[in-house]
């Protein structure tokens, strides 16, 4: 189960699409996380085995005293994969002092919100100065944004290409590339799930799907996952998909690494969304191989 559907975790989509699980002897769901429902619960239940989160996803629960808690133990992402579209064609290079006296369409979501307000903060713009609107969900602020509200909307891919591609905007900035390297998403699971066989043939399973779509013609990605975005010219797919390549989202090893979960921790102290700079240990552990 994903937390979101984006083409951000096509490292995950792929695992099923371009038949890296099944190569390994499994068939697989998937689906995403709806209303109510709580990646915790889930898991401690049985009725998920791997779920795309953040680490971010413990830190609140971890303060209200839930327990137990899902382990993470791969990194998908290593920055955000966020982008501003703006609605008409800006002049130059894109500053985020532009968005002062401007209506913003913002994910309100926990973690996209706290990564926007530290780029605005990291970048020298003020907050403050923004017209901030909550438009609801994704596809809600997309509707909004084509409905003629809001000069700039915040949204990962396939949905910030398809507007440019549907000629509905311009997309002008990437968060992730404004701000430094984060742990923002990850794969996550029961603690009795790790270590299992299953558990095992899955990260191998993930490891060669993360590599693939790192390295392979966005095209070729793009056409792998298509049943998974109906109604997404692909085009549009395959330009989001190249994104999050140059992005270099999806560089690195399958552990997640100290130093972006320390980055994660500083940027939800800065939106003051947690009291304590929670221990690596107690979020995270190493991928068993």
């Amino acid at each position: 189960m994903v937390s979101r559907h984006s083409a951000f975790y096509s490292p995950v989509i792929a695992t099923i699409s371009a038949g890296f699980l099944e190569r390994e002897g499994f068939a697989a769901s998937y689906s995403v996380l709806g209303p109510g429902q709580r990646t915790y619960v889930l898991l401690q239940e049985q009725q998920v085995d791997v779920m795309q989160s953040s680490v971010s996803s413990n830190w609140k629960p971890m303060e209200d005293g839930i327990s137990p808690l899902p382990v993470h133990f791969a990194q998908i992402n290593r920055r955000d994969g966020f982008f501003l579209v703006a609605r008409n064609p800006l002049p130059g290079p894109f500053e985020w002092t532009q968005l002062h006296g401007r209506t913003l369409l913002a994910d309100h979501g926990l973690q996209p919100l706290a990564m926007l307000r530290y780029a605005v903060h990291y970048n020298q713009a003020e907050w403050a100065q923004i017209q901030v609107t909550d438009a609801g969900s994704p596809e809600g602020m997309e509707a909004a944004f084509r409905g003629g509200t809001g000069d700039f909307v915040h949204l990962q891919s396939p949905a910030a290409h398809r507007l440019e591609f549907d000629g509905a905007g311009q997309v002008v900035a990437s968060v992730g590339r404004s701000m430094p390297a984060v742990a923002f998403s990850s794969l996550c699971a029961s603690r009795g799930f790790l270590g299992t066989d299953a558990c095992r043939a899955f990260l191998r399973a993930y490891g060669a799907a993360r590599q693939w779509v790192r390295e392979s013609p966005p095209d070729q990605v793009a056409s792998s996952e298509s049943e998974f975005f109906p109604g997404i010219a692909p085009p549009a797919l395959s330009t989001a998909i190249s994104a999050y390549q140059n992005l270099g989202c999806w560089e690195g090893g399958l552990e997640i690494p100290r130093d972006l979960y320390a980055q994660a921790l500083t940027v939800f102290q800065h939106a003051g969304a947690i009291r304590a700079r929670h221990p690596y240990h107690e979020v995270c552990s190493a991928p068993e191989e």
